[in-house]
């Protein structure tokens, strides 16, 4: 129950609730976009300000025609920073497996994606269990590199999600945005596929579902579950519209993504923040 006076000072718009302690680690964000090749420089800065140390640079799930100079562009003007990932267009073109064999064969990329695998806003409905995307995972799989879906999830979705799973067990599945599902969903998932595994990108108060307000404390389902499986997911901040990449738009995104961590248990902090980031994409220690 409020107190008198805090009731009051809520009226008053005086208290925006109990305050959060930050956690102070380094961060590796696990999932970001370029709408532009000079929103590169606004991203590093703030990235430098925020002690975050790495940046996995996505496509885009084919909406822009110049995500592979982008992210080459931006890996090649900040080496120690850019993890580049392979943008995937059409995942069932059936001639991709064969085109990611060889980009993969390189050994210059950390990741594949974003694949668009389901996505409602853009009427997009793929079957994650297609034999084309199957043959990608078992590309990924042979060189060591996880795959980065956007895959909304409903009982379709995730049963798909289950049988693909299933069938490449090498294959590592990173499930963007937690899906936007319930966490009770990603925990069976979790428990039953130990090849999965989810990043929080996207999941800040700009965007639905979020895993918090900009002040408020994060989601106790959230928090029970990061606590519970700590070693299964990234954190990401998922930038990609030009306006994101205001500086005190970032300043407020990192901000908020150390202020949700600060807010979970430190070891499982330790391993959302950086941890698993770095044995996922091989960063060394």
């Amino acid at each position: 129950m409020l107190t008198p006076l805090v009731a009051a000072l809520l009226v008053l718009g005086l208290w925006a609730g109990p305050a959060f302690a930050q956690y102070q680690g380094p961060i590796v964000d696990a999932h970001s976009h370029l709408p532009n090749l000079q929103a590169m420089d606004a991203l590093v800065q703030a990235m430098e300000r925020h002690n975050i140390r790495k940046v996995v640079l996505l496509g885009v799930g084919g909406v822009q025609k110049h995500d592979v100079e982008w992210i080459a562009a931006a890996a090649r003007k900040y080496p120690d920073t850019v993890l580049p990932g392979v943008p995937v267009p059409d995942p069932l073109d059936a001639r991709e497996a064969e085109r990611l064999d060889t980009v993969l064969a390189t050994g210059a990329y950390k990741a594949l994606g974003e694949v668009h695998i389901r996505q409602v806003s853009r009427r997009i409905e793929r079957k994650p269990d297609d034999p084309a995307f199957g043959r990608i995972l078992e590309v990924a799989a042979k060189h060591g590199v996880p795959v980065v879906i956007h895959a909304e999830l409903n009982d379709e979705a995730a049963a798909g999600l289950e049988r693909a799973l299933s069938d490449h067990p090498k294959a590592i599945i990173v499930l963007a945005h937690g899906g936007s599902a319930d966490p009770k969903v990603l925990d069976r998932l979790l428990a039953g596929n130990p090849n999965l595994i989810v990043d929080l990108s996207g999941m800040h108060f700009l965007r639905s579902p979020a895993l918090a307000t900009e002040k408020g404390p994060l989601d106790s389902r959230w928090k029970a579950l990061f606590e519970k499986l700590p070693d299964r997911f990234l954190i990401g901040i998922d930038v990609w519209a030009p306006q994101l990449f205001e500086p005190r738009i970032l300043d407020r995104l990192m901000a908020w993504t150390r202020r949700i961590l600060g807010e979970v248990a430190p070891e499982a902090a330790e391993k959302i923040a950086h941890k698993n980031a770095t044995r996922l994409f091989g960063l060394g220690r």
